[in-house]
């Protein structure tokens, strides 16, 4: 069944049907269209959200950074980034594939349909034309014979008047003759416009308007079916990024039970504990004795009592300004020398010979005006040292000892700068043709500068780090000389190292990792290079090469100009990035 043949006079129907369902394809690229919105606005505001929960990039160094918890809470920020990224999928995808495909495609539709809706309506313009021809040509046909009537019944009235002359009726009977024949040719012309009529009539309902009323049907359908796809990818669209939300999802949960309360705990005790020791018991004070105001030796340089331990500041002696107007014995300094311990029952101490009054009220003077002094510190924070002094001893050990780690990582990399200027250096010395060695002076001599600061540096941390207390086994250096042409050592005038000279510590690295590039074994090639001149590999770490000596790579040019190469038989060193065209294995 076909519309051509069951609605062949249905053309305003199949019109209207066409214009309708072309409008619920716009309807639904609108709506796509606010979908993709609302999945934008979405993602936005979830970026917004994970941006304004996250931490700043000045505070990701803050203890809080450390546990295991606020690290969830991390993952779970990022994981809804990622969230929202494939929410901007989403709605790019929808655009792509949904809204804009179908407004091409709905643009083609209405092309095509208004092409054939013109088919039609000229071809009902035609059929139109015939009949208003065969509408002319039947009235006049109807005319003319009327008048042929008419010249017939008067020429035979005429033939029977008996007073008309002979003339008279020749002419009458003439006429008649006459409109007879038009009458004849009248009808003639009508039986030819109406077979012409029904002829193109037949064609009109029977060919031209079937076939546009299929094609506009294949149009329909066709339409239908594009809008099923796009019904379709309104859910694949999504269901394509499912698994990777599905993992963002996995990651949320998998950051939940990431979280250990033990290791939180034990973050919080390396991070705050101060390494002091408990208060000792404190001692009788026989004051029938005279004052004693001994501690224990245990508790020296530790927080003498309850609130010293919550204080934020062990300075803030806030047991001296309690709501107490009365100064208890524990209120004498406990840092005072204790006067010796006299025999029981027997005499007092000297120092109380003359006065025991006078020397209590000495000794409470002496323990309070400190103390008032330090009142004014309780709203100000203790002052950061370059030692780490205002820390208690266990965390300046540990600041120490990150201290120095960076130290020795910004030293090393000020060495690998220099040894790579000294190579440098005497290329353009022995190839003038390269460039200019003193343009290289003023890297040389910055770089040697910040050698020599950094040394002291890492001696001076170091000698903090002693004092402090740090373990041996906590970081272990040995010597490393710096090999190149400008960072010479300062005690030899020639530039060469002296066998004699003591290994500064702070061109220390971590001897734990020795034995590790002793016993490395040789690095796999990565690639092929050729050689397009010849270099001598005069200088130290250098490798000679002659033209078109096929040479294995072992480490590209780290932007210093030089590649390390390997020959045949274990050789290595460096040579001139531009002196040669390199193959790297894909």
């Amino acid at each position: 069944m076909d519309w051509g043949t069951e609605l062949w006079d249905q053309y305003d129907i199949i019109e209207k049907h066409t214009q309708s369902g072309l409008e619920l394809v716009e309807k639904y690229v609108k709506f796509v269209k606010e979908r993709t919105e609302i999945e934008q606005n979405y993602a936005k505001q979830l970026r917004n959200l994970s941006k304004k929960f996250n931490v700043k990039r000045s505070s990701k160094d803050e203890p809080e950074c450390r546990f295991s918890s606020y690290q969830s809470f991390l993952d779970i920020l990022n994981e809804m980034n990622d969230y929202a990224g494939q929410r901007e999928l989403i709605a790019e995808n929808m655009m792509m594939n949904i809204c804009i495909d179908l407004t091409k495609y709905l643009q083609e539709l209405k092309q095509e349909r208004k092409m054939h809706l013109m088919e039609a309506k000229k071809a009902q313009q035609s059929l139109e034309s015939t009949y208003k021809q065969l509408d002319s040509s039947k009235k006049r046909f109807e005319r003319e014979w009327r008048e042929a009537e008419r010249a017939a019944q008067y020429a035979e009235k005429t033939d029977q008047d008996i007073n008309a002359t002979k003339a008279d009726v020749e002419k009458a009977k003439q006429q008649a003759h006459m409109r007879a024949h038009v009458a004849d040719e009248c009808k003639n012309d009508y039986a030819a416009q109406l077979q012409k009529y029904n002829k193109e009539q037949n064609q009109f309902y029977f060919n031209d308007m079937p076939q546009i009323f299929n094609k506009l049907q294949d149009l329909d359908e066709k339409r239908v079916r594009k809008l099923a796809q796009g019904y379709i990818l309104f859910s694949d669209t999504e269901k394509h990024v499912m698994p990777i939300i599905g993992k963002c999802l996995d990651g949320v949960t998998k950051a939940g039970t990431n979280v250990n309360e033990k290791n939180d705990s034990m973050v919080v005790i390396e991070q705050n504990k101060s390494g002091f020791e408990r208060p000792g018991d404190l001692e009788f004070e026989d004051y029938s004795q005279g004052i004693n105001r001994a501690s224990s030796d245990s508790s020296l340089g530790t927080p003498k009592g309850p609130m010293d331990l919550l204080g934020k500041n062990r300075s803030k002696n806030f047991w001296l300004f309690s709501k107490k107007s009365k100064l208890s014995p524990s209120t004498l300094s406990p840092f005072s020398t204790p006067p010796a311990p006299s025999p029981a029952n027997g005499p007092p101490s000297p120092k109380f010979g003359r006065d025991p009054l006078t020397y209590c009220l000495k000794e409470i003077n002496k323990t309070v005006k400190p103390r008032i002094s330090s009142f004014r510190t309780l709203r100000r924070s203790p002052t950061v040292t370059e030692d780490f002094t205002h820390l208690p001893p266990e965390q300046r050990r540990k600041r120490l000892q990150q201290k120095l780690e960076e130290i020795c990582k910004e030293l090393q990399k000020e060495v690998d700068q220099s040894e790579a200027l000294g190579k440098m250096k005497d290329v353009y010395e022995k190839n003038p043709q390269m460039g200019d060695p003193a343009s290289l002076a003023s890297q040389i001599n910055q770089t040697s500068q910040n050698i020599e600061r950094l040394r002291g540096e890492l001696n001076k941390y170091e000698t903090w780090l002693a004092e402090a207390g740090g373990r041996g086994d906590t970081l272990r250096y040995k010597a490393h000389s710096f090999n190149n042409n400008e960072a010479h050592d300062i005690h030899s005038p020639d530039g060469a190292h002296s066998d004699e000279s003591t290994p500064d510590a702070s061109q220390a690295i971590y001897a734990e990792f020795d034995d590790d590039f002793e016993d490395e074994e040789l690095t796999a090639p990565i690639g092929k290079c050729t050689a397009m001149y010849n270099f001598p590999g005069a200088s130290e770490g250098t490798i000679c090469m002659q033209e078109g000596e096929v040479l294995a790579v072992v480490e590209e040019d780290k932007g210093d100009g030089w590649t390390r190469v390997r020959r045949s038989n274990g050789d290595e060193g460096y040579i001139p990035t531009s002196y040669v065209t390199i193959s790297l294995n894909k």
